[in-house]
């Protein structure tokens, strides 16, 4: 059955409907600067919420007949916003006068229930260090790029997996945010009385977060950059288009700059590989747009892709083409690029990890170990017509000391194992096939060549496949999945796939 073209389909998110689940508390950011918070006890612990209440301006009484060494240095030091007074004496009921904070570190349970009960007779959010059955409210992790903070709280029962939280989203925020986020703050009011509501102040602030997530810091002089940013976003509307490689399959295979991208996104065509949960990492308001292309499958036209692409950018729009892998291995980057500047609309690219690297990853194995290879070479595993592709240099794919990865050749295996064999490729020479790279219902397979078509057909031809050649994957039949495919994790994924459905 020939397939049929089909036209580009906008896709709703997935998302729910917007509206709030269940909060196992309300997260909210208490400014403390200039106001008494009161701290029973002289221990570590309460050194440590100590320095926290005094780095958010707050003057911090503490209560205690002793203080341990962590708060010599603490008091003594001159860089901070808050202050500390040392009240050399226990807590009473007039030490919560004035108080907005009422937080102690207790021996006993006793204790912290006479200071619990002390607190919310006077009306103030209590907290007992270790203690949550006494606790009004929690410190969570923080990320601190001030004034750019964010808070993480597993509400105490698991601050392990908080600290594991706040630990990825350090790896996202670089430290010169900070800088930006004052800059920000400063023409703040410039841009509210001299840019219109609407298109022109979202893109004078989508400027501003560009440079912020730049690696750039912000500069001293901003009067220059202000002035530049703010001509920009009066300017006409000038679309763009950004192709973003998604990588093989798992979210997480997504650069920083993808998701930066598909975050500022008024529109994303996007292919039918593409994973939900990397759809879901976009800005909510962004339109989605189907434009899938698939062998042996309805496939929309590249001519319509194109046309797309270039009608929106006219519009104004910042269009991301959306593709699997790398834009530019195998995916026609070059012919959107092309047709792109010959309209003069701005593009740019956002490489992504292709294909064959992820299946190396997956394997455990080197495509370019130097004991069996010394090249590798990514190869078509079918023409622009569907046929087994006839410019190669198949003589050349013999070479022992090459690793060659086939992308889309599952439905050519044979006429690939075939081919290679004629051109002097020994028929015993290792191969292995994935199918679904780094997806949930990822699939392999290894042999020799010789066996090469029974091989991929046992994986079925209906998911995303690639075949690799040569030496390298010799070990492949003796590999467990190394990396993030942790012995556990396989014994668990049966578990988990019976939860899921």
């Amino acid at each position: 059955m020939t397939p049929t073209l089909r036209k580009p389909a906008e896709v709703k998110s997935r998302r729910r409907p917007a509206h709030v689940g269940a909060l196992a508390s309300l997260p909210l950011f208490f400014p403390l600067e200039g106001r008494k918070v009161l701290l029973a006890g002289g221990s570590d612990a309460a050194a440590w919420k100590a320095e926290l209440l005094a780095a958010a301006g707050a003057e911090v009484h503490i209560y205690a007949e002793d203080l341990a060494p962590a708060f010599d240095g603490l008091i003594a030091s001159e860089d901070r916003r808050g202050r500390f007074v040392h009240h050399r004496r226990r807590w009473s009921i007039d030490s919560f006068e004035g108080a907005v904070l009422a937080i102690a570190d207790a021996i006993s349970d006793g204790e912290a229930q006479a200071f619990a009960c002390a607190a919310r007779a006077k009306g103030l959010p209590v907290n007992v260090i270790d203690k949550p059955a006494f606790c009004d409210f929690q410190f969570g992790s923080i990320v601190n790029r001030s004034p750019v903070v964010i808070g993480i709280s597993t509400n105490g029962v698991a601050p392990i997996l908080g600290q594991a939280i706040r630990r990825r989203i350090e790896t996202l925020m670089p430290k010169s945010l900070q800088g930006w986020a004052h800059l920000a703050s400063r023409l703040r009011e410039r841009t509210l009385s001299l840019l219109e509501a609407g298109a022109q102040r979202r893109r004078f602030w989508e400027r501003i977060s560009d440079l912020a997530f730049s690696g750039k810091s912000a500069p001293v002089e901003e009067e220059e950059l202000a002035e530049a940013l703010l001509e920009d976003a009066r300017s006409s509307a000038a679309g763009k288009v950004t192709l973003v490689g998604a990588g093989p399959g798992d979210a997480e295979y997504l650069t920083l700059k993808a998701v930066r991208a598909l975050q500022s996104a008024d529109v994303i065509l996007f292919d039918d590989l593409v994973d939900d949960a990397v759809l879901e990492l976009a800005r909510r308001e962004a339109k989605r747009m189907l434009v899938g292309k698939r062998g042996g499958r309805d496939s929309c036209r590249q001519e319509d892709i194109n046309d797309m692409m270039v009608s929106l950018a006219q519009q104004g729009k910042h269009v991301v083409r959306l593709k699997c892998g790398d834009p530019m291995i195998f995916g026609r980057g070059g012919e959107e690029l092309d047709r792109l500047a010959a309209e003069g609309i701005p593009a740019t690219v956002v490489p992504g990890i292709t294909a064959a690297s992820a299946m190396a990853a997956r394997l455990g194995i080197s495509l370019t170990h130097r004991d069996h290879a010394q090249s590798v070479r990514f190869v078509t595993g079918h023409s622009m017509h569907g046929e087994l592709p006839q410019t190669v240099d198949w003589h050349g794919l013999t070479d022992p000391a090459t690793t060659t990865v086939f992308y889309m050749g599952a439905r050519m295996a044979g006429r690939i194992r075939d081919r290679l064999v004629q051109e002097g490729l020994s028929p015993v020479t290792p191969v292995v096939a994935v199918s679904g790279i780094s997806r949930s219902y990822e699939k392999r397979w290894s042999g020799a060549l010789h066996e090469l078509e029974e091989g991929v057909t046992s994986l079925g031809l209906e998911g995303p496949m690639l075949i690799g050649v040569g030496k390298v994957f010799q070990a492949a039949s003796r590999l467990t999945w190394r990396g993030e495919e942790s012995e556990f994790r396989q014994r668990l994924s049966p578990k988990l796939e019976t939860a899921r459905g």
